[in-house]
């Protein structure tokens, strides 16, 4: 499994997180349950190869992180989302952008631009391209508030 995929079940994750108020590690001992994770793979090619011992580490601590930090990460969402509100957002694109600023914030082990390109591909599969525009502009700008466009 690529880092991309990781990255794209971490974003689901974050979503049915937010939606089902779940606690992280029951909802990834439920996700990955060997019954359910074999249903998923049946269902779409994004799950037909299990995550190992690494990717899951990545997926749980983008999850933990982006929930954690949650307000912290929205405020700077709506800080950089200009002429736009977060509820004019479908809750995949809000997902994504919260799992991308996360990574930028928080993993250190991602580089920025990865964080910023993988998000702007992501969306591609799931919103228009005024959405993926909308999430590159917000990702772009608070790199150049917030660190000047640089970042150790």
């Amino acid at each position: 499994m690529t880092r991309t995929a990781a990255r794209e079940i971490a974003v689901q994750l974050c979503f049915a997180a937010r939606a089902a108020d779940a606690d992280v590690d029951g909802l990834l001992e439920d996700f990955f349950s060997p019954e359910h994770y074999e249903s998923l793979g049946r269902e779409d090619a994004l799950y037909a190869e299990r995550p190992d011992e690494k990717q899951l580490s990545y997926i749980r601590s983008l999850l933990s992180l982006t929930l954690e930090h949650r307000e912290e990460i929205d405020g700077l969402i709506g800080k950089y989302a200009k002429g736009w509100r977060p509820e004019r957002l479908s809750r995949t694109a809000l997902a994504v952008l919260r799992c991308a600023v996360c990574e930028i914030l928080y993993m250190d082990e991602v580089p920025d631009a990865a964080a910023i390109n993988e998000a702007v591909e992501l969306a591609k599969g799931y919103d228009d391209a005024d959405t993926v525009a909308f999430i590159n502009g917000v990702l772009g700008g608070l790199m150049r508030g917030e660190f000047g466009g640089q970042k150790e």
